[in-house]
């Protein structure tokens, strides 16, 4: 199921409720994964109460009025949900110091940071067709900042063991809702934040944004941003030494791609819904959400596995920790959701695995480091249910995933003008894994000054099925794997993950 980035509801809720039942974890210190079983329903109350609610715009008369439009690297994800991350930090502050001589400077090197990163600030505007969708900031423009405070067991919250995925839904702000003009052109806000203190012991930072402003290069490169000003007190030689740039003109369209993707989207635009409200509580009623750690010394077996299992190939196969870390989940996932391996003795159908890679340098023309908005590659690879939990199936998934990362090399753009279509059809289809995140963004270096993140978690993923991919905090090499599953998926997945780092 697609859904769109602007189907999203603001909820004005000043304190928040969640009942959760309580799932035991025990880690295994070899193994690094879980083991899993359900204790006596018991329930955890999350009390989440707003402090205050703010506008934080970048510094008056700092930024001029920018209309800046979507590239075709952008057009694609007007078709996406909106991106949800929580950053959580250890910080022992009572709330009365945090208000006084922590907030004022956060807000501060916020709005500092929103000056260079003003498309955040601006609203995604749509007009009606033939009109083209873009983005533009106006002085006045902000982000909403929710401060809110909460008395829950902050480091329940941190563990990567199971818990009902609803815990941290309070912790991200919903954007505003979309509004429509007398020209009926749809007027769509880019980001939402939420500042949530847990008196003495921590602090979490979620954010919400729409894909199509950023993609996770550019997010980071924000977020980072931000943690370097407040830090250091404003000092800006972060940004001096990497400003992200917003000329869009460096994105050359060689093969006609825009138009293509504008017909895509227009047909789709015509025909959505808002988002079904009630759907998404019962999507998330049975849900489960755990990190797994797939450890630095797992991945070498598992590379040495693939390169000593596979000598009849004419040619080597890729096995970076991306391919390798993608072919056993996948792998892992396909069992647990489809009633065991033997109810795919004759099973044909395709499953799918997608993911995107970075493009600004694998195209034809130059791209800075430091270029703001998208620049992915969507990826598709397929396998039919019999070859992919078969004896060989890692094997297979490795060579199609790693096949399908080479190919980038020599052409990432070929095959681009079935972006759209192969998702539509692709989804509609069913069997499709989905990746967010990726190991190469340096997520665990987002360090405001209170050190590195005890934990950061992509949290739409408990509502579109994908799985997160981030480095480890705790080891260098190591891959922490985000899932969220419903309560018998993740028993079975823990039980075939755990088989199957055994066997390397």
């Amino acid at each position: 199921m697609i859904t769109t980035l602007f189907a999203c509801s603001q909820l004005p809720i000043i304190i928040i409720w969640l009942q959760c039942s309580v799932i035991v974890f025990v880690s295994h210190s070899l193994s690094r994964s879980f083991s899993l079983s359900f204790s006596l329903p018991m329930s955890q109350t999350y009390r989440v109460m707003v402090l205050e609610q703010n506008q934080v715009a970048p510094p008056p008369n700092s930024v001029p009025t920018t209309s800046l439009p979507l590239t075709f690297f952008d057009i694609p994800w007007l078709l996406c949900r909106p991106m949800q991350r929580v950053f959580f930090y250890d910080l022992p502050q009572p709330t009365n110091h945090f208000l006084q001589a922590i907030l004022p400077s956060l807000k501060h090197s916020l709005s500092f940071t929103l000056q260079h990163f003003f498309p955040f600030a601006a609203d995604l505007i749509c007009p009606p067709q033939p009109l083209k969708p873009h983005l533009l900031y106006a002085e006045g423009n902000s982000v909403p900042l929710t401060i809110a405070e909460c008395a829950g067991d902050f480091h329940q919250l941190i563990t990567n063991g199971p818990r009902d995925v609803r815990e941290l839904h309070p912790f991200v702000a919903q954007l505003p809702p979309a509004r429509v003009s007398s020209e009926n052109t749809r007027v769509i806000p880019l980001m939402s934040m939420q500042v949530t203190l847990f008196p003495n012991k921590g602090i979490c930072i979620g954010i919400t944004f729409c894909h199509v402003a950023a993609d996770g290069r550019a997010f980071h490169h924000f977020i980072k941003s931000w943690a370097s000003i407040f830090r250091s007190r404003g000092d800006l030689t972060f940004l001096a030494t990497s400003p992200p740039l917003h000329d869009k003109a460096v994105i050359k369209d060689l093969n006609g791609l825009e138009p293509i993707f504008l017909e895509e989207w227009w047909k789709w635009a015509s025909t959505w819904k808002e988002e079904d409200s009630a759907l998404i509580h019962d999507i998330l009623a049975n849900k489960v959400r755990a990190t797994f750690v797939l450890g630095r010394a797992h991945i070498e077996n598992l590379k040495r596995r693939v390169t000593s299992e596979c000598t009849t190939d004419l040619e080597p196969l890729h096995t970076s920790t991306f391919v390798v870390t993608c072919a056993l989940i996948w792998v892992c996932l396909i069992k647990s959701q489809n009633g065991g391996v033997s109810n795919f003795a004759n099973n044909d159908k395709l499953y799918y695995f997608n993911f995107v890679a970075d493009c600004r340098n694998r195209v034809e023309f130059p791209i800075p480091s430091t270029y703001f908005g998208n620049c992915l590659a969507i990826c598709f690879v397929s396998l039919a249910g019999s070859e992919l939990v078969g004896e060989t199936g890692f094997f297979k998934a490795v060579k199609v995933i790693g096949d399908r990362v080479s190919e980038l090399e020599s052409g990432a753009l070929r095959g681009a003008e079935r972006w759209l279509l192969d998702w539509k059809e692709i989804s509609e289809l069913g069997g499709l894994v989905t990746v967010a995140g990726s190991p190469r963004l340096g997520i665990y270096d987002t360090d405001f000054g209170w050190g590195r993140p005890k934990k950061s978690e992509v949290v739409q993923i408990d509502v579109s099925g994908a799985i997160s991919l981030a480095e480890c905090r705790d080891e260098d090499g190591a891959i922490e794997v985000g899932l969220s599953l419903s309560r018998t998926d993740m028993i079975s997945f823990n039980a075939i993950f755990e088989k199957s780092l055994k066997l390397l």
